[in-house]
């Protein structure tokens, strides 16, 4: 049985963010998540499914794992995943695809590009992909062929950023949210804003709305050192997360994304806000998952709440130039998943590339020892005319069937191994071979 790439997900056009936020996985990119599932390549190898390799990204947008190994990979993946949330497999499969091969290699690079993006092109992505690689790494979850398959997906990244315009503006959830805020305040210069968290994506929020014209941000985070260095960057003010709830009252827009696993803001809190605004308008956009504002704030007169999902319409207004970008990158995506999949089938050549030629080269020394009995003593430069000639000869023989597999199609490729081994009787000859060629397909070795 043949170690197989799988990519087990689901994202924001499968599921909602409901389900997103039910089976996210942030907190489970340990190999402690994998302790059942997951173990070291020739251990329990007569098991009809193994998980060699794994790699989890989890982002508010996708989970996704990337799976090397063999049998019912899929099934033992959504087990693992529904079990860690606590659920049963049932109700996470509806929502979850399957790509297997170079469809899973293909998926990969795609993401890797933001070609899958919600927003086309964002730069993110590559980032929370290179996150999820540390920790996989860190964890030893990652071996020969995640390992390759990573650091490719990073050289397609930045081939596709670098030979297209796919990212000539600065397009992103954050960029939406302030697009979101400008076309219902109009004006944004007499508005004050405050953002909920200090990560990467306030970050960026922060820098648009300093671009649309607000002239104070203010900054809350439970980590308050953070709060105020943000805050200093856009010469905002930074808030004490515990008072949180006393400055919403002088602020219009508010923008959420913190780590937080449950609510931090809910429908009482808000009412005694407006009360103290004298009910002027506030404009919440939440871009955590799992989500930072109960839903039903929204039901509160004078408050309008816009989750991660509702920006769809405003991204996809901002995508029409990139598209025709996207088609190049497809392009480059393509021809990157070719080049991995020859590096892949060559691992499974290799070892039967080696087999081969030791097969021939054992039955020349055999002809060439009883050559040698029958001339009986020969001199040095006889001995070695014979070996060159039976060199060569092992060379001329080789060639054909060495073509034959090099030139293979990849849906013929295992099939050719597989007849080859056969014709020669490569297994037959060599007990040990199929562990050898597991063996070798676990080495670094390149085409």
């Amino acid at each position: 049985m043949e170690q197989q790439i799988y990519l087990i997900g689901l994202n924001y056009r499968t599921a909602g963010v409901e389900v997103r936020e039910r089976f996210a996985l942030t907190d489970h990119c340990s190999k402690d998540t994998w302790a059942i599932p997951l173990r070291p390549s020739g251990e329990n190898d007569s098991a009809e499914t193994t998980l060699d390799e794994a790699l989890i990204l989890s982002t508010c947008n996708r989970v996704e794992i990337l799976a090397v190994g063999q049998g019912d990979v899929p099934g033992l993946i959504l087990e693992a995943w529904a079990s860690a949330k606590n659920r049963k497999a049932v109700e996470l499969a509806p929502y979850v695809y399957i790509h297997k091969g170079r469809e899973a290699i293909a998926h990969l690079f795609t993401v890797a590009s933001s070609l899958d993006s919600m927003v086309l092109g964002e730069p993110q992505i590559l980032g929370q992909l290179k996150g999820a690689y540390r920790k996989a790494t860190l964890a030893g979850t990652t071996k020969t062929i995640i390992n390759r398959l990573l650091h490719k997906s990073f050289s397609v990244a930045k081939r596709v950023r670098t030979e297209t315009g796919i990212a000539a503006s600065a397009v992103s959830i954050s960029y939406a949210a302030v697009e979101l805020a400008k076309r219902i305040f109009g004006d944004m210069g007499q508005y004050q804003a405050m953002l909920i968290g200090a990560g990467e994506m306030a970050e960026l929020a922060a820098t648009h709305l300093i671009q649309a014209g607000i002239s104070n941000v203010k900054v809350a985070n439970r980590t308050y050192q953070r709060a105020k260095e943000l805050a200093a960057e856009f010469k905002g003010e930074a808030v004490p997360f515990e008072h949180l709830f006393e400055h919403l009252a002088d602020v219009d827009i508010i923008i959420s994304s913190t780590g937080s696993p449950e609510a931090i803001i809910r429908a009482r809190d808000i009412k005694d806000v407006l009360k103290r605004r004298k009910y002027r308008p506030m404009f919440f956009i939440d871009i955590a998952v799992p989500r930072d504002i109960d839903p039903d704030v929204n039901n509160v007169d004078n408050v309008y709440l816009y989750d991660i999902d509702d920006l769809k319409e405003v991204v996809e207004e901002n995508l029409a130039h990139r598209r025709v970008e996207a088609e190049k990158a497809q392009g480059i995506v393509d021809e990157e998943v070719n080049a991995f999949a020859f590096w892949l089938e060559s691992l499974e050549l290799q070892p039967t590339i080696v087999d081969l030629l030791s097969h021939f080269e054992t039955h020349a020394q055999e002809e060439l020892q009883r050559t040698l009995k029958r001339l009986g003593p020969v001199n040095p430069e006889t001995r070695e005319a014979l070996e060159a000639m039976l060199h060569g000869l092992v060379r001329k023989l080789s060639h054909e069937p060495i073509t034959f597999l090099k030139e293979a199609k990849s849906e013929t490729a295992s099939r050719n191994v597989e007849l080859i081994r056969r014709m020669f009787g490569l297994d037959d000859e060599h007990p040990m071979g199929r562990c050898t060629r597991r063996v070798h397909r676990n080495e670094s070795q390149l085409p």
